[in-house]
């Protein structure tokens, strides 16, 4: 399943990019995240309850940052382990760029793909899920950058 889209968010390009390298922003933006804790530069440990349909489910995983090109564009890519749920995986490669002073468009392509029990809910759910998830991430995401930005500033 892939999904693309873009949020303009409020802040300059260095300060967007900082922010999708920040464990703690990370965590608030994750929908459903519990921990995120950064094991190496490019590499964290998640742990992420969701519900989709009728199953909720508690996956443990590695996050790795991949195709590093400051402060322009990475890919992040994960796999998490949802017990009897099954597993999710995929990633997203994420450009930066300016968009008027002060402010960044952040555009993304994702590719997902899951297993077991979730796979036998249907590709409708999961991808009107994803597509759900992915607007709360990136809501989320432009919304504790804004809010940091501004604490910056004051």
């Amino acid at each position: 399943m892939d999904m693309q889209g873009s949020e303009r968010i409020e802040a300059p390009v260095e300060t967007v990019w900082l922010a999708l390298n920040d464990p703690e922003i990370l965590k608030k933006a994750i929908p459903g995240c519990e921990s995120l804790e950064k094991t190496s530069d490019t590499t964290m440990a998640a742990k992420v309850v969701l519900k989709i349909g009728p199953i909720k489910a508690k996956f443990e995983g590695a996050v790795e940052l991949q195709n590093l090109n400051p402060p322009n564009s990475y890919t992040i890519s994960g796999e998490g382990k949802g017990g009897l749920a099954g597993f999710a995986k995929g990633g997203a490669d994420v450009t930066l760029t300016a968009d008027g002073e002060g402010a960044t468009l952040l555009s993304y392509t994702v590719k997902a793909e899951v297993g077991g029990k979730i796979a036998q809910l249907g590709s409708r759910l999961i991808e009107s899920t994803s597509k759900k998830l992915a607007g709360e991430f990136f809501s989320n995401f432009s919304a504790a950058v804004t809010a940091r930005d501004a604490q910056a500033e004051a």
